[in-house]
């Protein structure tokens, strides 16, 4: 019951905040900051997990690949796959899950028990839609490039780390990243990833900006905010997968 509540709630609440705003000029400098804050902060965890994550799938194949029958070309081949189609969009967006939904959850509750909010309201400004949209809108736009720099990054260091480990050449990874090569996978990929980007943000959003009490709950917010951003990115990519690829 408790959690049939919630989505209630939680619906009510994107209603509010989806509304038009009241100035596009404030909105404008709000959403230019939260691209900083969302995006190009997270440019360098993002970098970092993706280098070191085509280079672990790449190592990985090489070792599993027991036949001399099997190409070498498989191994870049399996870390395209792996890489653009799950790693990527699904992994680097838990992560960023951690690291964006934490943020918004804590900011949002914090202004709620310091009574910011009630503030903003008190002076006619819709605050739902004045401290969120922004927010969702940056992580839309922002979300895609992380993600497609993640798979270019993570390509680029399965090559690499898989040269330096004497694996694969660099003809047998080059001719593994062309097999075969379908688009769509990189347009399903970008579709997971925009759903995930509105979900990380209005769920986190959501957690933070109903916290009520003292500093411990605005940090259980933070957490319900993790966990329920991944939960629903697992459960939307298990619902994606099934409509779009089978």
């Amino acid at each position: 019951m408790n959690f049939i509540s919630d989505i209630g709630r939680y619906t009510k609440f994107m209603i509010t905040v989806l509304k038009p705003p009241q100035k596009w000029r404030v909105s404008a400098n709000q959403l230019v900051r939260e691209l900083n804050d969302i995006g190009v902060d997270s440019i360098g965890i993002v970098s970092l997990m993706s280098v070191f994550m085509g280079a672990v799938i790449t190592l990985q194949t090489a070792a599993n690949i027991d036949s001399p029958l099997i190409p070498a070309y498989t191994i870049g081949f399996t870390t395209r796959q792996s890489i653009i189609l799950e790693f990527s969009p699904t992994i680097i967006a838990l992560i960023l899950a951690g690291k964006v939904g934490s943020s918004i959850a804590s900011q949002l509750g914090t202004m709620k028990i310091t009574e910011q909010i009630d503030a903003l309201s008190m002076m006619g400004v819709k605050s739902a839609s004045f401290l969120v949209m922004p927010k969702i809108v940056a992580a839309v736009f922002f979300f895609p490039f992380l993600i497609t720099l993640s798979m270019v990054l993570g390509i680029v260091g399965g090559w690499a780390f898989g040269l330096l480990a004497g694996v694969v050449s660099t003809a047998d990874y080059i001719d593994g990243l062309r097999l075969d090569f379908d688009s769509f996978g990189y347009t399903y990929s970008m579709i997971k990833t925009v759903m995930f980007a509105f979900l990380i943000t209005s769920i986190s959003a959501y957690n933070g900006f109903f916290a009520k009490g003292s500093a411990l709950e605005v940090s259980k917010a933070s957490t319900r905010a993790v966990v329920s951003s991944s939960i629903a990115i697992l459960i939307s990519n298990y619902l994606i997968t099934q409509i779009l690829l089978l």
